[in-house]
């Protein structure tokens, strides 16, 4: 027998003493086996928090670091029953324990959820431990050795930057104010553990995909400048203010229920303003995207004119952004009269999804409209000249476009028509007669603008009768996801086929339906009908 078995307990060693051995299951010390003697002697002299579980009883003998696993149950844990000590674990270890002291394999397990009752409250508590085996010298388990660490701190930290990425990367895809507390709500109602409850609020105004029940806010905390704590009986809430540009937006802000098996530290109150300062951010960034989108859409509209009357000619034009885009792009449309009257029609499209190519489509479309004015040309002659304009003026630009003229007689033509155009790269335009049978205009296509000022460009040319109705578009109104260009295009065609009882103003309306949110890219739109008779 050991003289000095608790020799390594260190500081320790008074509570050892203390413990009368003889009123536990595992006796006087005097009557202790050498089994138990060697392998508390071993216990003891570990760095590594270890705790021995000794006979039917689970009795607790354990060193000084695992005294920081279990806090506040020390020293009473000392000679305890193992289920006494770890009721709120019991479901868990219990079986486990059980199975290796009835002969079982040695067990390893890794960040495991073991909520304690360590320090006057239930807490969150994570450990990777391993339960080995004691045996005396007839190889029966007598008792069973538990290895432990705490990785609570890690798993928290872990679990709180893979939100805050998820939380980044949901809220980089919002293009509106108004949606980030749904899209920031979907990602932040996944972390209970950390957030039982939470809402983001704009304006003072709950939001509908809140998280939880949470407690009104209190009057007494006034325009938030920080973040507010207020600790109740049955919880404790923050409130963090939310800002656009560093200013606090009035009555904006997130709400949470702290978790109560969380201490409401410095890390977890910084995790809850990181949390707030993403999406604070995010609508810093949707908000400059949206003035500038408003802007840029005003600046392109008062581009977008009206098209002038023309006898019996009826024209409609529609432009409308894109409804996933956060930017307006270079889609135009223009109509407007030649010195000889006839009504020449322009649908074309600048390469760009941004600020840089609304601006140019703005120089285009003027550039179009003076080489038109200007040139007594045919409308492939006009985009000739449109091509030399582009190189001799520097505009460094690639664009498509469809530029039609429309003579409103043709000689002896009752009431007919002439229309020719040419089509530099843009997609064909659709022809629907009359009788509401309806065809893509399809040509070989001439090159886009921008690219070549010395290429060849075709004219064509088709009569309209009355009733008859052309259709010039941008990309935007076929183009979708997934799908080939000739399947949009025999979709638009079936979209406008049959559909001659619609004036201009009403195929524009129902083509724009038909695809209302789903556009993926702006659109311009022109309809002109001939009305002769």
């Amino acid at each position: 027998m050991l003289s000095d078995p608790f020799r390594s307990a260190g500081a320790l060693r008074a509570d050892y003493e203390r413990v009368d051995w003889a009123s536990t299951p595992l006796g006087p010390v005097s009557g202790w086996s050498p089994t138990l003697l060697t392998t508390v002697d071993l216990m003891l002299g570990n760095r590594f928090p270890v705790t021995l579980l000794w006979g039917p009883e689970l009795v607790l003998v354990y060193n000084q670091a695992y005294v920081e696993l279990i806090a506040d149950k020390h020293p009473a844990a000392l000679g305890a029953c193992a289920q006494d000590v770890f009721p709120e674990a019991w479901d868990t270890i219990g079986p486990m324990l059980h199975d290796v002291l009835a002969g079982g394999e040695t067990t390893w397990s890794e960040e495991v959820l073991l909520p304690l009752n360590r320090a006057g409250y239930l807490e969150e508590c994570w450990f990777s431990f391993s339960y080995s085996a004691v045996r005396d010298p007839d190889a029966r388990t007598v008792g069973v050795v538990d290895i432990s660490i705490e990785t609570t701190a890690s798993v928290v930290v872990r679990r709180r930057l893979q939100l805050l990425n998820r939380l980044s990367s949901e809220l980089a895809m919002v293009d509106r104010v108004g949606d980030v507390p749904a899209r920031a709500l979907a990602v932040l109602g996944t972390d209970r553990a950390d957030l039982p409850a939470v809402d983001v609020r704009l304006h003072g105004e709950p939001s509908p995909h809140r998280v939880g029940d949470l407690p009104p806010r209190p009057d007494d905390a006034g325009p938030l400048a920080d973040l507010w704590l207020e600790k109740r009986p049955e919880g404790r809430t923050a409130w963090l203010p939310l800002s656009v540009g560093n200013e606090p937006v009035g009555g904006s802000e997130i709400a949470v229920r702290l978790s109560d098996m969380l201490e409401d530290d410095e890390d977890y109150l910084s995790f809850l303003s990181l949390v707030a300062a993403a999406i604070s951010q995010a609508m810093t960034r949707v908000s400059v995207r949206e003035a500038e989108r408003s802007l840029s859409e005003a600046l392109q509209r008062s581009l977008l004119t009206q098209p002038p009357g023309s006898g019996d000619l009826q024209v409609a034009v529609r432009y409308q952004p894109a409804a996933e885009e956060a930017q307006v792009g270079g889609d135009w449309y223009d109509a407007f009269l030649l010195p000889d009257g006839a009504l020449t029609m322009v649908v074309g499209d600048v390469a760009g999804h941004d600020q840089e190519a609304a601006a140019s489509m703005g120089q285009l479309r003027n550039l179009v409209r003076g080489v038109a004015y200007s040139l007594d040309e045919t409308p492939a002659g006009v985009l000739r000249g449109l091509d030399r304009a582009m190189v001799g003026l520097d505009v460094g630009v690639i664009a498509t476009a469809v530029l039609a003229q429309v003579q409103e007689r043709e000689a002896g033509g009752r009431g007919r028509v002439r229309l020719s155009w040419s089509n530099a790269g843009h997609p064909p335009p659709v022809l629907i007669g009359a009788d509401g049978r309806a065809r893509l205009l399809e040509t070989d296509p001439d090159l886009l603008l921008g690219l070549d000022h010395v290429t060849e460009r075709a004219d064509h040319s088709v009569t309209l009768g009355p009733g008859d109705t052309l259709l010039i578009y941008t990309d935007g109104l076929v183009e979708r996801r997934g799908a080939a260009l000739h399947e949009s295009l025999e979709w638009l065609v079936g979209a406008v086929e049959g559909r001659s009882d619609l004036d201009p103003e009403e195929l524009c309306n129902h083509l724009l339906g038909l695809i209302e949110g789903r556009a993926e890219d702006d659109i311009a739109l022109l309809v002109v009908r001939s009305n002769a008779a």
